[in-house]
């Protein structure tokens, strides 16, 4: 049978950053093609914007599922453990590499590239974190970093003159001058920002996880991809999900679950809303507590009752069973809704390491 996979020289990790377009084009540049690896997971992935990189830096790329892999590798706990908020950046790394190399097959490529810079990031960019990222996803005899290249040993791609080590670079540190010298020689109008866009770096991000985490000991790829979301608030262990703008709403009902209440205002715009069960189910109670919380946000809803003292009328949708129940919106409710706040990241990091011990 023939194999209609188109083929490519190399397979790159493209996060969609300005160092990940610059390190295919480098390699690029010599003649070599080059198919970027768009990994994504549930805290991170942009595969809306792979014809958009093909348009304006001209890079094939194809979006990589690795969400359950990636989950499972959070929950086991990584090896090389956390950065300052729930980001397992080294371990990401190697997970992203290890199986990068399973897909040289698959496109007929030689080798694997990343747009590490020695010395960049405190945590996966040091010396001796890209040495044990390269070991521990045996990518030791395929792993070009075109951007640092010349600051690291020869490889084996180099030096079968497959790809000219000359006409790599030798950048290290922290600065962007390089990046953007070079962004200017290819001409291109948008500057890509330097980060991955992964929120496990971000405080609110994590605590909106590690809140999830206190109260479900395996959370699934949906539960972390709808704790992404809009606005987050808990009382207890009820969770309530429901959108901070329009876009919201389309990522919000992509992870609704058969049994997760479905919360929308009937006769005026709002929030799309989800209350997921944890730890039993919602008594009916919670629900219109829920529900009065998510009509706040609806702003002609609230003034409506403002100026006519009329409840609202709200959709109650679970599975294939469907109610409207009327609540007064407001933000003074029965239960203690509260957003999670990131100063339980570092409490609940110390648990789990006391735990391990």
């Amino acid at each position: 049978m023939t194999n209609t996979v188109k083929q490519y020289d190399a397979l790159a990790l493209l996060s969609g950053g300005l160092d990940s377009i610059l390190a295919v084009r480098t390699v690029m540049d010599q003649g070599l093609t080059v198919l970027g690896l768009h990994f994504v997971t549930p805290f991170f992935g942009k595969p809306e914007l792979i014809p958009f990189w093909k348009e304006h830096y001209g890079i094939d790329a194809v979006e990589v599922d690795i969400r359950q892999q990636y989950v499972d590798m959070m929950l086991d706990g990584p090896s090389q453990g956390f950065g300052k908020w729930l980001n397992p950046c080294i371990d990401c790394k190697i997970t992203m590499l290890a199986h990068a190399r399973m897909l040289l097959d698959e496109y007929g490529a030689k080798f694997l590239i990343s747009g590490e810079v020695v010395g960049q990031r405190p945590m996966s960019q040091r010396e001796d974190a890209l040495n044990l990222i390269t070991k521990r996803a045996d990518v030791r005899d395929v792993l070009l970093r075109p951007l640092c290249a010349k600051k690291q040993p020869i490889t084996p791609m180099e030096e079968s003159g497959l790809v000219d080590r000359e006409r790599l670079h030798d950048w290290y540190g922290r600065g962007r001058k390089p990046q953007m010298a070079m962004a200017e020689h290819y001409g291109f109008t948008e500057i890509p920002t330097p980060a991955g866009g992964c929120c496990l770096t971000e405080a609110n991000g994590a605590a909106r996880f590690v809140k999830l985490l206190t109260h479900r000991e395996r959370p699934s790829v949906s539960d972390f991809a709808l704790a992404r979301v809009g606005r987050q608030y808990w009382a207890g262990a009820h969770w309530l999900t429901f959108g901070r703008k329009a876009d919201d709403n389309a990522d919000i009902a992509a992870q609704v679950q058969p049994g997760d209440y479905v919360l929308k205002t009937v006769d005026f715009p709002g929030p799309l809303a989800v209350c997921r069960p944890l730890e039993g189910d919602w008594t009916p109670l919670a629900v219109a507590d829920a529900a009065s919380l998510v009509a706040s946000y609806s702003t002609k809803a609230r003034r409506h009752f403002e100026a006519t003292g009329e409840k609202i009328k709200v959709r109650v949708r679970r599975g294939e069973a469907s109610e409207v129940i009327e609540v007064a919106p407001t933000r003074e409710t029965v239960l203690d809704w509260a957003e999670p706040k990131p100063e339980i990241v570092k409490a609940w990091k110390k648990d789990r390491a006391d735990q391990n011990r």
